[in-house]
């Protein structure tokens, strides 16, 4: 207990770009072995070695888990994945053949982009693989993927667009407006996949800087215009995904 709430008291600076673990005066042990430098580095070798797809949906979720909530030591982490290069290692999985793997990605990745480091450079890179997850739009056939995984995809979108015009601005450059207008229009989406492709078109609307672009490329407010429920409004920025696999 004396250990977890000296984490707690380490006052958070959200534009650091490194955070340095508490220095330890004796031996991790237990829970605590969860939490150190070592571990992320052997979730990432395993990220980037394994080919078992069983293993990398548990190493994504490990760290979706270990990266979920504002305590401290989660922000220890989502830094850490950052700084050994973990953050690429994650995106790459939003490509693979399985589904499991796919929701285990998306769900690491929203709680990652709570940092406000990873949330930049999730955007910049990311974001294309996420869309390509999405149902409908012309290009190439997008998967068949459940409900959970779809609402889990654009969950991760929704927190990863927020409070960053660069993210929006690439989800608008990959297709995304015409796949969540079309998932919140087409009337054979689930209504959790209406609602949460709603809330990311709202978040875009939100950008004044981006409603011109959009208007000459012949989108109109109506578009963006959902009404959502308050249970569905409180699914904004900083919710992350504190459920486990």
């Amino acid at each position: 207990d004396e250990w977890f709430s000296r984490g707690k008291k380490v006052p958070e600076d959200p534009g650091a770009d490194t955070v340095d673990f508490p220095k330890r005066t004796t031996p991790a042990k237990g829970y605590e072995l969860l939490f150190q430098p070592e571990v992320v580095r052997i979730y990432i070798s395993l990220l980037k070695e394994s080919k078992t797809p069983a293993i990398l949906e548990a190493s994504a979720g490990a760290i979706q888990n270990l990266c979920a909530g504002s305590w401290t030591y989660g922000r220890y982490i989502r830094s850490a994945l950052r700084q050994e290069k973990g953050l690429s290692a994650i995106a790459d999985l939003l490509t693979h053949d399985s589904e499991r793997v796919v929701k285990a990605a998306s769900g690491a990745l929203r709680n990652l982009a709570v940092d406000l480091r990873n949330k930049e450079l999730i955007g910049k890179h990311a974001i294309p693989n996420l869309v390509k997850n999405l149902p409908g739009g012309q290009q190439t056939a997008a998967k068949n993927l459940s409900e959970d995984t779809v609402v889990s995809i654009l969950n991760t979108i929704n927190e990863v667009i927020v409070d960053n015009l660069e993210a929006a601005k690439k989800l608008r450059e990959t297709q995304g407006i015409e796949k969540l207008v079309l998932i919140n229009k087409s009337g054979n989406r689930s209504e959790r996949e209406v609602r949460a492709a709603a809330l990311v078109l709202q978040t875009v609307w939100g950008y004044k800087e981006l409603r011109k672009p959009l208007e000459k490329e012949g989108w109109k407010k109506s578009d963006f215009q959902v009404n959502l429920s308050n249970a569905s409004r409180t699914q904004g920025g900083n919710s992350f995904d504190d459920s486990t696999l």
